[in-house]
């Protein structure tokens, strides 16, 4: 945890490496009474996204600052210093360096890294799945019929993205790449078929001022698995956790959770338009056991509920 001290360090602390202060200021937050986390200054530090035109970084940012605003504390929030991948980003936060902060798709082994703060911040949207395609291959998706014959196209996925093991364990044959631009520049040249984007990404890299025209929204089809993304934090820093899950849950409780999320999430959903199309529902081998699934008022389903243009 990185919490600004207000009190003179002493010298033996100032001959401590920075390694050793950032564990020490973590290991101290357990112990923190809950009034004394009120008081503190909480500096919070996410990663940097690639491009600082990436929109992805507006919702999860947005829903963080009301989760903090509904605690009462005073905190400060700021981009890492150099931009981090998600691979980079999950080991930083779990050795408690660089970062105490991330948003990602959950999984088993990133719940045993890391502490997640269990209420999906897209409500479940992260997995359903529609897909961004060469507008010169769409013909391919138009003879899809079954499961089976989309299993036949080739998706993009990152490498070390918990939808690539999803995929191939539903029997995708995945092109696996290092990072988003990679993802989009080999779709422009038709190697691979298809890139799955999630409901809540899809409209902001579609508006991306570097996006090739050919990539387009391919119209008829998507496919769901139940994941999440979450906010997590680092497992020594439980306080932390408290801390914004409890802002979350009274976002809930008094609706400014729901209305950050149609107002982020309306023009997409419109757009895609989920129940005029072919749904595949696939399993996800990845979902640990604590998933709220049965918490309804976690999760949104488009197939039953699409928000009308007027909604708030």
């Amino acid at each position: 945890m990185f919490v600004t001290l207000t009190n003179r360090v002493s010298k033996r602390v100032k001959r401590m490496s920075w390694k050793t202060i950032t564990l020490f200021i973590a290991a101290m937050g357990v112990f923190m009474a809950p009034g004394s986390a009120l008081a503190a200054n909480w500096s919070i530090h996410y990663p940097r996204p690639i491009d600082e035109n990436d929109q992805r970084h507006d919702y999860p940012l947005t829903l963080l600052k009301l989760a903090l605003s509904k605690t009462g504390v005073r905190y400060t929030l700021t981009p890492s210093e150099r931009i981090l991948l998600q691979g980079k980003s999950i080991r930083q936060l779990k050795e408690n360096r660089e970062i105490n902060i991330l948003w990602v798709m959950t999984d088993t082994q990133r719940e045993k890294e890391l502490l997640p703060i269990r209420i999906p911040i897209h409500k479940g949207l992260i997995g359903w799945r529609v897909f961004l395609i060469n507008q010169s291959l769409e013909d391919r998706f138009e003879k899809v019929t079954d499961f089976q014959s989309l299993t036949k196209l080739t998706p993009l996925q990152g490498a070390e993205w918990p939808d690539t093991k999803i995929l191939q364990s539903n029997g995708f044959n995945v092109l696996t790449v290092t990072d988003f631009p990679e993802a989009f520049s080999r779709l422009a040249l038709r190697q691979g078929d298809f890139f799955p984007r999630a409901v809540s990404e899809v409209l902001d890299e579609l508006n991306y001022s570097s996006l090739d025209p050919d990539i387009v929204l391919e119209k008829d089809l998507v496919i769901h698995y139940p994941t999440a993304m979450y906010y997590f934090v680092n497992r020594a820093n439980p306080t932390m956790a408290r801390l914004i899950e409890t802002g979350l849950r009274r976002a809930l409780e008094d609706g400014s959770f729901d209305n950050i999320f149609i107002s982020h999430h309306r023009e997409a959903l419109l757009k895609v338009d989920i129940g005029n199309r072919k749904v595949f529902h696939i399993d996800n081998p990845l979902l640990p056991p604590g998933t709220p699934l049965d918490d309804k008022a976690l999760w949104f389903d488009p197939e039953k509920h699409t928000p009308n243009v007027n909604d708030d």
